[in-house]
């Protein structure tokens, strides 16, 4: 019967009710060509790129594009990070099922997402109040109940819910901010891009041991300026 019925909808529409996501396959190729590739081999976070669609968390307008190696705008002056970098910087961070996790700069929720099929909790925080409430609604619709939501100033992290085991930074500031050094749980991890705005700066992975840290210059990266409010 649901077959006659899908016939007769094929039939009366002159269209072709299609039978999976059609962005599967470009998914599958960009973990491929652009991540496994280029060295990214921790099993979770190649399997939560290849679940994750990105191109629900693109404007319709890119949504072709969603899947190519480069960064898209997302609005409000701001943009999604290139796939590549989403893997490279989830992976350096090394999270795991047990881990909680604060991210700045939730964009449109991509990042949180790859986060949130590997971890346990993740608290994440925008500072543009539209793309705050976009994003909160998109990952909820999409059933991450693992990930909390905030619109807010992320320089002063989310001392509530620390210490953190991962900390994500998604924009860049001049210096790395002290608030989220005193969240970061002990054995953990800061990766975070430090550098002026609109120039080239560093991707920095910060390591807490024994109550110091531990400082590593990862690659040189491009993201949007931090902003305060």
């Amino acid at each position: 019967m649901k077959t006659i019925l899908l016939l007769q909808i094929i039939i009366m529409t002159g269209c072709f009710v299609p039978q999976a996501d059609k962005y599967e396959t470009l998914r599958q190729k960009m973990v491929e060509s652009q991540i496994r590739n280029r060295g990214i081999n921790n099993t979770a976070v190649l399997d939560a790129m290849k679940t994750v669609p990105r191109h629900l968390f693109i404007p319709e307008n890119y949504r072709d594009e969603a899947y190519n190696d480069y960064p898209l705008p997302i609005g409000y002056g701001q943009t999604i990070s290139q796939p590549y970098i989403v893997a490279y910087m989830t992976e350096a961070v090394k999270p795991t099922s047990k881990k909680k996790v604060l991210e700045i700069g939730t964009g449109s929720g991509y990042q949180a997402a790859i986060l949130a099929e590997i971890v346990d909790k993740v608290y994440t925080i925008e500072i543009v109040p539209e793309l705050a409430k976009e994003s909160a609604e998109r990952l909820k619709n999409m059933g991450y109940n693992n990930v909390i939501c905030k619109y807010g100033d992320g320089y002063r992290g989310w001392p509530e819910y620390a210490p953190f085991d991962i900390i994500v930074v998604t924009a860049a500031p001049e210096k790395i901010p002290q608030p989220l050094i005193d969240q970061l749980a002990e054995g953990g991890r800061l990766i975070i891009p430090v550098g002026a705005p609109g120039a080239v700066q560093e991707l920095v992975l910060l390591i807490k041991k024994n109550g110091k840290t531990e400082t590593r210059r990862l690659s040189f990266v491009r993201f949007v300026p931090f902003k305060r409010l």
